[in-house]
């Protein structure tokens, strides 16, 4: 199995590329499941049930969410119909679901999300949460690739250990910012600490550089504008054998949009 994972989508410069890019990207690559980190993605904060469809349109099959997937509150309204998750970690009461099982082309996977609680506002235990389910999840299917949107490296390190040979990968999101460590863990599970960003790199964190730089300067709260220059889609592609679920190879890859 062949599967693409793309790094946190900003906005619409990046929802534009993903449109132009990624559909050829698939053909040529021949992926079976495309994954993605999409909480960015509605102007550069949140996820909408337009933006969604949008995305879904160009070939991704499952979104994954983080600690702004209730930033747009439209998004409550498609949670349960469509493929979209949000942490598993939010506990049984919130809305939506925190892990999805698919199968395409008699090929299924399983998708987690998690979401880190170091330096990030307060949820459940993302190790507890994830124990909970995972019994259940490998009984469907042995392919199951986690994304853990986290800010601490630590952090993300110790769920891609704790979870090695129980799950095909551990994907860190959230910090936009693309780590060189992929490898497989125990022999078995795929591992990033952060696949990275998929938007203008000409810019900081896909917003404006100088909008960044004068709330350095000042600490006065200012609007943080998208920016638009230079965008890429970072992303990682993961083989994975179908049925023991063993990730055997990790890549990551950069594609740029043309000037």
């Amino acid at each position: 199995m062949k599967i693409l994972f793309i790094g946190d989508i900003v906005g619409k410069p990046a929802r534009l590329y993903l449109k132009e890019f990624l559909p050829s990207l698939i053909e040529r690559e021949k992926f079976d499941w495309v994954i993605a980190n999409g909480e960015n993605s509605a102007g550069g904060s949140g996820l909408t049930e337009k933006v969604a469809k949008e995305l879904f349109s160009c070939g991704i099959d499952i979104l994954t969410t983080g600690d702004h997937a209730f930033k747009k509150k439209e998004i409550l309204n498609i949670l349960d119909t469509l493929s979209i998750l949000r942490p598993l970690n939010y506990g049984d009461l919130a809305k939506g679901r925190g892990f999805i099982i698919k199968e395409k082309d008699s090929k299924k996977i399983a998708v987690v999300n998690l979401l880190g609680r170091v330096f990030m506002q307060p949820v459940d235990c993302p190790f507890k949460s994830i124990s909970k389910i995972l019994e259940e999840v490998l009984t469907q299917t042995k392919v199951v690739i986690v994304d853990v949107h986290a800010e601490a490296t630590s952090e993300k390190l110790a769920l891609g250990y704790f979870l090695a040979q129980k799950v095909s990968a551990v994907i860190g999101t959230h910090t936009h910012i693309p780590t060189a460590d992929e490898r497989i863990l125990e022999g078995f599970t795929g591992y990033i600490t952060d696949v990275g960003m998929t938007g203008p790199f000409d810019s900081i964190l896909g917003r404006r550089k100088e909008d960044i730089i004068q709330r350095f300067l000042t600490n006065v709260p200012t609007r943080f504008y998208l920016a638009d220059r230079d965008v890429r889609i970072q992303a990682v592609i993961l083989e994975i054998e179908d049925v023991s679920g063993k990730c055997f190879s990790i890549k990551r890859v950069e594609y740029k949009k043309p000037d």
